[in-house]
């Protein structure tokens, strides 16, 4: 069996692939082998330090494969189930892993595990900022940066089968057609186009009700100015780096804005809330509302260009690791 650790933070030649031997399975875990593993920005922060963790520890947040061994107290799973899951512990970076139940979600027939494996960070994530951050509505037009990301793919198709018109920006022009071909009504080049005055120009001065932004630092400033009265800037990355402070007077009062930082932890905390979530999000999936392309598969051992390549801007598209 092998996993990735790292020892110290760093680059992405501080992850190492190691051999490993499980134990058997705690009271209230599994063991999965695992066959897909998603890969996510987060990683890379959680590698560099940005988020800092007590090492050594493994990295990877999500994953899916086939439930091969069950703890004493495990109820609801079996062995053979095909399962997904996301969150802490981090870990998923291995070909097994011990695993509690509380994050696992079973994965319907029809829904291929590499898929399934894409979609717990990002098509939860979509979930959450779609009906529960700012819970859209039907003919609201509203903006996500990073269109042609791994969330980016997934929630221009997810906001259009809601009935939005969704504004979307991206880094380069290779990636205009990539938004466009997942859900995006209008697409925006940030470093070409001024994007705050391409989004009031689209929405007749107005401005738009909420905003996505995984990207941070880069497009903070602009995004107030093309805010809606009363409009909600919903935070919930850094790809850029981190937000600076924010001068409430001079930067929310003056049109009400709202400013929100979440993150999955505040809302798929419990078995209800990630039942809810999951069940909607392969409902997505089945009925071809949301389609899912990987972009790149990966070996375990190619895991430091596979982190090379996150931070390059070179994965356009839902990438995984495949372990074995």
């Amino acid at each position: 069996m092998k996993a990735v650790e790292i020892n110290k933070t760093g680059g992405p030649e501080v992850l190492e692939v190691k051999e490993i031997s499980l134990d058997k399975p705690g009271p209230d875990q599994v063991t999965i082998e695992q066959k897909a593993i998603g890969l996510n920005y987060i990683d890379t922060y959680h590698r560099s330090g940005l988020y800092p963790l007590k090492l050594p520890i493994g990295l990877g947040l999500e994953g899916a494969g086939v439930i091969t061994d069950v703890g004493d107290n495990v109820k609801g799973f079996k062995v053979g189930d095909k399962i997904s899951y996301a969150g802490i512990p981090l870990g998923s970076y291995c070909s097994h892993r011990n695993y509690p139940i509380k994050n696992l979600v079973k994965v319907p027939d029809g829904v291929d595990l590499e898929i399934a494996a894409t979609l717990m960070t990002k098509g939860l994530t979509t979930f959450y900022l779609l009906h529960k951050t700012y819970p859209v509505k039907s003919g609201e037009t509203i903006l996500f940066h990073a269109a042609a990301g791994g969330v980016g793919q997934i929630f221009g198709q997810w906001a259009k089968s809601l009935g939005c018109t969704v504004i979307g920006t991206v880094g380069s022009d290779e990636k205009l057609n990539i938004a466009k071909e997942n859900g995006y009504d209008h697409v925006i080049n940030y470093n070409k186009e001024d994007f705050a005055n391409r989004v009031l120009e689209i929405t007749n001065g107005k401005g738009v009700p909420v905003i996505y932004d995984g990207v941070g630092k880069d497009t903070l400033d602009r995004s107030i100015q093309c805010l809606a009265v009363r409009g909600m800037m919903v935070s919930f990355g850094n790809a850029s780096g981190p937000l600076s402070d924010i001068n409430v007077p001079k930067v929310l009062q003056p049109k009400g804005l709202y400013l929100v930082r979440p993150s999955m932890q505040q809302y798929l905390s419990t078995r209800e809330e990630l039942n809810e979530a999951s069940k909607i999000m392969f409902e997505k999936i089945s009925s071809g509302k949301v389609k899912i392309k990987i972009f790149k598969k990966y070996k375990l051992e190619d895991v430091i260009q596979a982190h090379q390549d996150l931070e390059g801007r070179k994965i356009l598209g839902p990438a995984i690791i495949v372990p074995n």
